[in-house]
């Protein structure tokens, strides 16, 4: 009788039922952060672009910024697609979405990793060289400059707002973590699309200290939320796994009806 109360208390022994996924999930976007230091690495290439691509300044920096960026790309995908498998218990479509959108913006910062990859590729095989048109590269290098600029107000700038609408949703409905994560994400996700507009439309530089200001409440939500997950983890109160336990939670993967039990024939009295 003890060994079999033990059998039946140990599933739920250690108390949150996915407390691994939950940490890989808090270490990938804790990791999303690996890329801050790139304002300062990339200041010499963004700031002096034609005297970087002429031999002035180490490259050393762009090296390391755009493995940094590389790094947290692909550490977006990861959140995502770590998640997915518990999100989609609440809504399959937002946690696809969502898987979609880190792929979007993650191929985005590839892009701007590339642009910045062949500002060094100017600098080292082709400024160099004997005939190199010094004026034709350093226009080329405010052009690869302005690609990344782009790119970084697309991918690291509108994408999250996308991302973490979707995830805040997801999170909202699937009490997985404290309410006031999901509620942070929908404040600070208006404000970060405001800014983005106002930089698309010239107000003022991605860079400035106001697109910083308007930053600040998604980089609390995703960082906070990291750090919760690798702590704490999931809620093992959502009704995601209430739902796992054998009672479906509302628009969760797991509402499939049972298969109707097979009517025996009524038998029929044979005709005189």
């Amino acid at each position: 009788m003890t060994a079999t109360a033990h059998t039946a208390a140990s599933p739920r022994a250690t108390g949150d039922p996915m407390r691994r996924t939950a940490r890989i999930a808090g270490v990938l976007y804790l990791l999303t952060f690996v890329s801050i230091p790139t304002l300062g690495l990339y200041k010499p290439v963004k700031d002096h672009v034609g005297t970087f691509i002429l031999g002035a300044g180490s490259s050393t920096g762009v090296l390391w910024g755009a493995a940094s960026e590389v790094v947290v790309g692909l550490a977006g995908i990861g959140t995502a697609v770590v998640l997915f498998p518990v999100l989609k218990r609440q809504n399959e479509t937002a946690a696809l979405g969502l898987v979609t959108a880190r792929l979007l913006e993650t191929g985005l910062i590839f892009v701007g990793v590339i642009s910045l990859l062949s500002i060094l590729t100017l600098r080292t095989d082709v400024a160099g060289s004997a005939g190199a048109d010094r004026g034709a590269l350093v226009t080329t290098g405010h052009g690869l400059v302005a690609v990344y600029n782009s790119t970084f107000l697309l991918s690291q700038s509108l994408m999250p707002v996308a991302c973490d609408l979707l995830l805040g949703y997801l999170l909202y409905r699937s009490a997985l973590v404290p309410r006031a994560f999901p509620l942070l994400a929908f404040v600070g996700a208006p404000l970060l699309l405001a800014s983005d507009i106002a930089i698309f439309f010239g107000a003022y530089d991605n860079v400035s200290p106001l697109a910083g200001l308007a930053a600040l409440p998604v980089a609390a939500f995703e960082f906070g939320l990291g750090l919760w997950l690798v702590v704490k983890g999931f809620n093992p109160e959502s009704p995601l796994f209430r739902a796992d336990a054998g009672s479906p939670s509302r628009g969760s993967s797991f509402d499939v009806p049972a298969p109707r039990q097979a009517t025996p024939a009524t038998p029929v009295a044979p005709s005189v």
